[in-house]
């Protein structure tokens, strides 16, 4: 039966020798130790959203976004990375301010060595001390993966849950970290080994903030595109091919691009709804068999154990540059395939090795994947570009030999970015 409230009770009608709890549910009146059983479902809904002009006066989307609450009185507690500040600090307070809402800024600092509960607990120390409302106010969240990462897990333990937006100023945050449902931190040296499932209310993904992006920081984001392209879309795969490198020079802006921004707007679009397509049905992760994880089985340990050096998305492509050898040896990818899809990570400025790579690192990122994926591998492999296939039987002999067939080529891509960043990934 249904309640007033949408559980799902499942009972067992009255009999006799059975009494009723005046809920639904039913016990015997001499079982000494009696047990219930709910059953319950939770309809979940967000929005992601592809907007340009967020901070624009006129757009209202920013300040209206998963709330129904309006006029002067309307109130927001916005969580900036301290970098976002730094570029786009002014902006955000004059809008704010042009639309009178009543605001406290709270400006943590976000990357992978500060994505900890300690970030977590800043974040919900500066929730209560504004007093959000439970339900009406919801937190607004900008910066990159991070940063969204960070708010959405200091969100869904605030009162058990509490509504925020995000706005990704990344492109690894329009494209992957900003329209999941995870949130997580990094803990014991481990990649996102605490967190929820609690996506936001809705995402608003606005373009022009890749304008400030550093070119290193869109290569790390058009990682996760093209771990997309490679598993599922060939179309996406042949954009990347073809437009790749000019959109990562151009910052994927409209204005002075040679096409007007199209391939650029086609490039995010089809990232983030083929990203949607896989997660939708799977929301909560109870199917481990997951096509996304192409690039993320052993990208989280060589990650932590390169930091600082690798990005978010680096670590992801070398991940991929080792499942593209293994596709190939066995007999998954053709050679052809094999230089097209090198190709194309060396075109986007994108690592395909780093000195932290040994066979004993990938056995035990490797063994930590299998414990990640309930005592299976599970590992997507390219078969074909656009396709995927899943093994679950990788040695560490074939992980050295893969080694071996890796193109070392860290040394152009150690230099350190020479403007403000943002944390990257979450």
């Amino acid at each position: 039966m249904t309640t007033e409230d949408g559980l799902i009770e499942s009972t067992t009608p009255v009999s006799e020798g059975q009494s009723a709890t005046g809920n639904g549910l039913s016990t015997l009146d001499h079982d000494e130790n009696p047990s219930w059983r709910v059953d319950a479902s939770q309809a979940v809904s967000y929005e992601v959203r592809l907007c340009r002009g967020l901070l624009d006066p006129a757009s209202d989307l920013m300040v209206t976004a998963a709330s129904a609450d309006g006029g002067p009185g309307r109130r927001r507690l916005v969580v900036l990375d301290s970098q976002v500040d730094v570029l786009f600090g002014e902006r955000i307070r004059a809008y704010l301010e042009a639309h009178r809402v009543t605001y406290e800024l709270c400006v943590i600092e976000a990357d992978e060595r500060r994505k900890t509960m300690a970030s977590v607990f800043r974040v919900v120390s500066a929730m209560d001390a504004f007093g959000v409302a439970r339900r009406r106010e919801p937190v607004i969240a900008v910066g990159g993966g991070v940063l969204t990462d960070i708010v959405g897990l200091a969100a869904s333990l605030y009162r058990r849950s509490t509504p925020y937006v995000r706005v990704p100023t990344t492109l690894i945050g329009m494209v992957d970290a900003g329209i999941g449902s995870k949130t997580g931190v990094n803990f014991s040296d481990h990649k996102n080994r605490l967190g929820t499932y609690h996506p936001s209310a809705t995402t608003l993904i606005d373009p022009g903030f890749l304008a400030a992006l550093p070119a290193r920081h869109l290569r790390n984001g058009l990682a996760e595109v093209l771990k997309m392209a490679l598993i599922k879309d060939r179309r996406l795969f042949e954009l990347l091919a073809d437009h790749g490198a000019r959109i990562v020079a151009e910052r994927m802006q409209p204005a002075d691009s040679a096409d007007g921004g199209a391939a650029a707007l086609a490039v995010i679009r089809l990232a983030i709804g083929g990203m949607l397509q896989e997660l939708q049905p799977n929301l909560w992760e109870h199917q481990l068999e997951r096509v996304v994880d192409y690039g993320h089985s052993f990208s989280p340990v060589i990650e932590m154990r390169a930091l600082p050096e690798l990005l978010h998305g680096e670590a992801v492509a070398v991940d991929m540059a080792l499942s593209l050898v293994l596709a190939h040896h066995r007999g998954l990818l053709s050679a052809e395939e094999l230089t097209r899809a090198r190709r194309v990570l060396g075109e986007l400025g994108l690592p395909t090795w780093h000195p932290v790579c040994s066979t004993e690192l990938l056995t035990e990122a490797l063994a930590d994947t299998v414990r990640h994926r309930d005592g299976r591998q599970l590992i997507p492999l390219t078969a074909g570009i656009g396709q995927a296939r899943f093994v679950d039987d990788v040695t560490p002999a074939e992980l050295t030999a893969a080694l071996g067939g890796l193109e070392p080529n860290w040394t152009s891509m150690a230099a350190a970015p020479s403007a403000p960043t943002q944390g990257s990934h979450g």
